[in-house]
């Protein structure tokens, strides 16, 4: 792998690590597979690539985590008001905001933004060298990171993680877990979002079909980290979203330098997820099997 190769696998591993912190709120801490991620990430770059075209990145990046913190809240709300199953409400959420991410668009399925000035454009001025988008990342990233460090230690965040672990309990306990639900999937898709608009800066552009899959990444980030940092503790867990974010692009990146057809990328991302996940209950089934042949081992 080529310095150049190494480098662009780093930017896209911290910038989609924003995504599966999103991912890892909703799916590991609230224990729901949230599918609006796929829409919210695309509102963040609709929205950050029209404010970006108009010379106002800083500004697009602020409007995508409140775009996103919306698209959340209105998946918390038809979960909690309206009684939809979790599933069904990403997906009707998700739905919906494709006609709403060619809204923010105006209507172009494509929004380019070559020769406009963005965030990475400051850092460059500034930091200059070939690394200047990886060190800005890092730093906010990083940012992110202790925020959420933070917050998932205050009342309002270990209600949030008391309700994904048992809303009953939470419910006798008289905490309101609709309002706790709220709160997290703003805050989760809110990230997403923030992930949408930066990868929209990065790349200069931004295209309506381009969050098709992002929950296949994200897990896959996910069960990376998980595999390399196994403590529950949310630091730690937070911290392996980061590092299986850059290690899943790190592979996608040597891959890439053999011949195999970069079309096959997605199905390489759903094996990775699906194997993954399966093994931890395969082995478990596997050490039932041999405790259950033990005894008549013994017997013969």
């Amino acid at each position: 792998m080529s310095i150049t190769a190494f480098i662009g696998a780093m930017e896209l591993g911290l910038v989609y690590s924003l995504l599966a912190f999103g991912t890892f709120i909703s799916f590991r801490i609230l224990k729901v597979a949230d599918l609006t991620v796929d829409g919210s990430f695309v509102l963040g770059a609709a929205a950050s690539a029209m404010f970006t075209f108009n010379d106002m990145p800083v500004a697009g990046i602020i409007a995508a985590l409140f775009a996103g913190a919306l698209a959340g809240l209105i998946t918390a709300i038809l979960q909690t008001k309206m009684g939809i199953q979790p599933i069904l409400s990403g997906i009707l959420t998700m739905t919906g905001l494709y006609s709403i991410n060619l809204m923010v668009m105006g209507g172009k399925a494509n929004i380019p933004l070559l020769n406009k000035t963005n965030i990475f454009t400051y850092a460059e001025n500034i930091i200059g060298g070939r690394t200047y988008k990886v060190i800005l990342l890092m730093g906010i990233v990083s940012l992110v990171f202790i925020i959420l460090n933070w917050f998932f230690r205050t009342q309002l965040g270990l209600s949030i993680r008391a309700t994904g672990d048992n809303e009953d309990m939470c419910r006798a306990s008289s905490i309101n877990t609709d309002l706790v639900k709220m709160v997290g999937f703003s805050l989760a898709n809110s990230i997403v979002a923030l992930s949408g608009a930066l990868v929209a800066q990065i790349q200069q552009s931004a295209d309506v079909n381009m969050g098709s899959g992002m929950v296949v990444i994200s897990f896959a980030s996910l069960i990376i980290g998980s595999v390399i940092i196994k403590n529950k503790n949310i630091t730690l867990g937070l911290l392996s979203v980061i590092i299986g974010s850059v290690i899943y692009r790190l592979i996608i990146a040597l891959i890439l330098t053999t011949n195999f057809p970069p079309s096959y990328l997605k199905l390489i991302s759903a094996l990775v997820v699906i194997t993954a996940l399966s093994v931890p209950n395969i082995s478990k089934k596997m050490e039932i099997y041999k405790m259950q042949r033990g005894p008549s081992n013994v017997r013969n």
